[in-house]
């Protein structure tokens, strides 16, 4: 893995340290770069963890990911630079009051002179940059607000606040995982009908005013207060992929 063109894909031109500021802007680089997205699945083309692979489509070849990918290649450049880090296995909420299996989702814990920090890049719409673990605290962010609780079981949730009301995301360990155990679940989410990653295709990225979501026959792009859906035919998916996203799929279908 080439870190500088990692950085050049993040348009990441500032000075690298360890510190607060360089995670922060880090975050925020790669989140302003490189697209959320679930294409591979629907394309017939097999997701694996292996950096080496991870790193081709995104980096080289200019893709997303979802969140095994991004965020597991987040975590190696974080590790290459210096940065304590780990990752961590997230249960995500559902609408029905559950929350998904173990390594439902891997996040990232960030750890720097004695604070954690929750690192996520391929959760979708998140936070802007990184959230201090403080249990009670409303954590402001230009996303919002978020506040960690306790769960069951001794498990962090972070949530999202609304109207005073705690909206949750996902749950998690602060326990450090190895990326290889999230395969199985990397493997459902791939293949299943439980998941909701193979309902649909979709691809979102956060822009300096706003995000821009495609989906199967919609692209709907914010920008300040100003909101724009245009509705398509679903054979016309890949051209508007290509218009918003700059991105063409080979797949093996």
């Amino acid at each position: 893995m080439d870190i500088q063109l990692y950085l050049d894909r993040i348009n990441y031109k500032s000075q690298i340290s360890i510190s607060q500021e360089v995670l922060f802007e880090l975050q925020t680089a790669h989140l302003l770069s490189i697209p959320f997205e679930n294409l591979d699945i629907h394309y017939n083309n097999k997701i694996k963890l292996d950096i080496a692979s991870i790193y081709k489509k995104v980096v080289l070849n200019r893709r997303g990911g979802f969140c095994y990918e991004l965020n597991g290649l987040f975590y190696h450049l974080l590790k290459y630079i210096g940065f304590d880090v780990k990752m961590v296995s997230g249960r995500v909420y559902s609408k029905d009051g559950t929350y998904g299996a173990e390594y439902d989702h891997l996040a990232i814990v960030a750890d720097i002179k004695g604070k954690s920090y929750l690192v996520d890049v391929g959760f979708g719409k998140f936070s802007y940059k990184p959230l201090e673990i403080l249990l009670g605290v409303n954590l402001s962010d230009e996303f919002g607000l978020f506040r960690f609780d306790m769960a069951h079981a001794d498990y962090l949730r972070i949530n999202l606040v609304e109207n005073g009301n705690l909206l949750p995301q996902y749950v998690f360990r602060v326990k450090e995982r190895e990326f290889l155990e999230f395969a199985g679940m990397c493997e459902f989410h791939q293949t299943s009908k439980e998941s909701h990653f193979t309902s649909k295709k979709v691809i979102s990225i956060i822009t300096k005013n706003g995000r821009k979501t495609l989906n199967n026959n919609q692209i709907k792009i914010t920008d300040g207060d100003t909101e724009r859906t245009i509705e398509f035919d679903e054979e016309q998916f890949e051209f508007h992929l290509k218009e918003y996203f700059d991105i063409e799929i080979k797949g093996n279908c």
